[in-house]
Parts: C-alpha cells; structure tokens; sequence
C-alpha cells in the first residue's frame, strides 16, 4: 500500500486512539496463564497483536472475540500449556517473540519462534544470553557472533532465578525475564540502568504476584499463581503520538485525545514537544487497572529546537520517528543522542527517516548513537518506509507541513499497531488516500 498525503488545514476535533499495543501484548499472555476466566476491554486488533493471540491459541489457550476490542481468554494456569504442533510465527512483532521466549523456556516441550523477513534481522541475544543462564536451551541463528530467530527452544522445567544486571534499558528484555522468572526456582533480580516503561510490573501486581521494586531494582519470587483479572486498556500514547505532535507543529490546530495511556514511563514525547514549546495539556488523569490515562489537548503553534535531555530518550524511544518530524519544521537545531536503540527496530529508524527527511529537504547531520536536525520548510516527495509502521506515519504527518504533497510508499505495516490510522487521520482534517504504484 502507497499513500498520497495532500496539504492540508490544521487539524481539528475530537478522537479516540486505539487500544496500547503494549499492554495488549502482555494482557493476553499474563490472562493466558492464569487461573480462571479474564476478560480484555479495548484489545488493540492490530496485526502484532494478533500474533500474540494466535501464538497463545497454538499453545493450548482458548481465546474468545467477544467484539473486535474484547477478548474473553480461559487462562491454563502457569502450567496448562500445551506442545504447539507448528512453529510459531510472530510475524514483524519483536514482543511477540521476546515475550514468548521466556515463558517457552520453561515448558516442557520443545517450540520454535519464527517471524518475517524484518523480525530475522533483529537481535536476540539481549534475550537469549541471560535465559541461558537461567538453564534455559535456546538454538538460534548465528551471524557474525549475533543471535538472530528463527529461535528453537528446548523448554527447561528447571529453571533457576538470576541476578541480572541489564545492559540497556529495555521493556521487552526486562518482562521477558520476568516471565521467565514465574517459572524459576528462587528470586529473580533485575536491575535497570534507566527507567523503561513498567507495564509487565504493574500487570503482574494486579494479577496478584508479589513484586518488590525500588529503584529499577525489581525482585520477583516465584512459585506463585495468577489470578484471572477484568482488564481495561487505554488508548496507546504511542499512537497518539502522531496526532499529538502533528497538531502542535501546526499553528491554528486544536484537537483533543480522550482516555489516553499516560504511564509515567512512556510521555516522553509530551515532555519533549513541551521542552519545544508544544501548548499540550493534561486533562482529568485517573487510575484504570493500575494505569494512569487522562484526556489530552493540543493546541498548535510554532516549536523550537532543542537539545532532547538524556534523561528523556527512554520514556519516549518509540516516538523518535515523529519528534524528528517536529524536529524538522521547528526553528533552529534539535539534536538528539543516545537513541542507538532506534537501529534495531524494525528498521535502523534512524537511517530511515534521515534518508526520507532529506529527500524532503531537510539538512541534517547523522551520528551512531543520534542526529541533529535543523529546522526548514519541508518540501513535496516521495519517500519510503521500508515496511517499518513508525516511520509511515511519521512521513504521514510530515504533510500538515509540507510545501506540497508527499507519497509514501510500503505502508501496508501501519496495520501492525494502528489500522484506522487514515481513518482518524482524515476525521481531524488530514487528506490522505490510498494510491497504486
């Protein structure tokens, strides 16, 4: 799928955006091994997702739509799991197979986790290395001293808790450790260099395991049992996301996003726009099964560059791709370091969207760990996604502030965490249509 994106008026109205990606992922798993019936209000139904819920079908777990956004999962229990009689495919969803490996460790059969062409490039030794230490078995494709999937795993009942200290700050390391850990003998320690985002830790406590944490310090004691639980999600800050930054590099747009996630660990870009001069307020903040969420107003207006704090870079590691954008029309440099992350995500993202911005006309300078960007007028092109969904919809809202319009080509990957993105995108005011090559 191509996209043509026409110059447009600010953005205007009221939306909803579509359920965390995030939690979605992790509720299914967690209802999954539980004890008893849980239900999931606002599942996001994008095709990451979607692997998840197939990967926990092929493994025994009964799992309900209700409607498009409820899911009804019959939880097996920690040790109801079942011998898959295929390989599992994870598609281009890289929590998918991070999640899964540390659960899979511990089963008494034998699974294989595959995914596409983009999954096969990401690195999975930041998972495998220290669930070999815990005893786990885990054979996955060698290159040039890198760990790559497909990923066989000969499940260990037997494994024993680590004390680990995390290299990097990573969501998908730190809970797929921590699900490996329901199932080993002792306490499971993990320390974080950084804060990355807590939803696995908030979502263990509800579903009644025992954690303590201080200071990215997490200890978990297993055996313990899961509870089944009813489960709200609220609309995904990384979606929301696009909408947020579109509207405030654009002077005269006024929207508001209603029931939006807004964990501590994940408003960096709220921060970051803020730093720029972003007019964005905080609307009604609540609590939701553990979850803060609020209503979010954005007004526009004209930003500034600036130098991203380090401190930032984690809270908001999935939303480079549309703070380059902002990035890109703000008046004078931004310069971003530390985000080294962003190269192994389903693109290098940051070779990707440096590429595209240029094409755009934009100047700027790219380093290992970061870039500097210097804020233009953007002109009409055609750039490419790679596939990656991220950086589709950052191009997307780089049309609010183009000269002219702006093709997109390989967009078919927005469907992985926000299918009615156009849908949205058009009902606040944007022109955005589906176009052959």
């Amino acid at each position: 799928m191509n996209l043509l994106l026409n110059p447009n008026p600010p953005l205007q109205g009221e939306i909803s955006v579509p359920g965390d990606k995030s939690l979605s992922h992790r509720t299914v798993i967690l209802s999954a091994l539980a004890e008893g019936n849980s239900t999931i209000h606002g599942f996001l139904t994008g095709k990451d997702c979607l692997a998840t819920v197939e990967a926990m079908c092929h493994l025994g777990v009964k799992i309900d739509f209700l409607d498009p956004e409820t899911l009804l999962v019959h939880g097996v229990g920690l040790h109801g799991l079942q011998a898959p009689k295929q390989s599992i495919d994870c598609g281009n969803s890289g929590t998918s197979m991070r999640l899964l490996a540390g659960i899979l460790a511990a089963q008494p059969f034998t699974s294989v986790l595959k995914g596409d062409d983009s999954l096969q490039q990401r690195p999975m030794e930041r998972i495998v290395l220290p669930l070999q230490q815990m005893g786990a078995r885990i054979v996955g494709r060698e290159v040039s001293g890198r760990i790559f999937s497909p990923l066989e795993i000969h499940g260990n009942t037997s494994l024993s808790a680590i004390d680990y200290e995390m290299p990097i700050a990573s969501a998908q390391v730190k809970s797929c450790l921590l699900l490996a850990g329901l199932y080993a003998k002792g306490q499971t320690s993990l320390k974080e260099k950084g804060a990355s985002r807590d939803h696995t830790e908030r979502l263990l406590q509800s579903f009644g395991v025992a954690l303590s944490i201080a200071q990215n310090h997490i200890i978990l004691t297993s055996p313990t049992t899961l509870k089944a639980q009813e489960i709200y999600i609220p609309g995904d800050i990384s979606s929301a996301a696009f909408f947020i930054a579109g509207a405030a590099m654009v002077p005269g747009s006024h929207i508001i996003l209603r029931q939006v996630g807004v964990n501590p660990r994940r408003i960096g870009i709220i921060s970051i726009l803020k730093l720029m001069g972003a007019d964005i307020t905080i609307h009604g903040p609540r609590l939701i099964c553990g979850e803060p969420i609020a209503d979010i107003e954005i007004k526009g207006t004209k930003l500034r560059g600036i130098d991203v704090p380090s401190e930032m870079v984690v809270s908001a590691i999935d939303e480079f791709p549309i703070i380059f954008i902002a990035a890109s029309c703000a008046s004078g440099t931004t310069h971003i370091r530390g985000i080294e992350e962003l190269r192994y995500k389903e693109t290098d993202r940051i070779e990707v969207m440096a590429k595209g911005l240029k094409i755009l006309g934009v100047s700027l300078e790219v380093f290992p760990d970061g870039i500097l960007i210097n804020g233009s007028s953007l002109n009409e092109g055609t750039v490419v996604s790679h596939g990656d969904h991220r950086v589709a919809m950052a191009f997307a809202m780089a049309s609010l502030v183009a000269k002219g319009s702006i093709i997109i080509r390989d967009c078919d990957n927005i469907a992985t965490s926000f299918p009615n993105f156009c849908e949205l995108a058009n009902q606040l005011g944007m022109s955005i249509h589906s176009i052959e090559d």
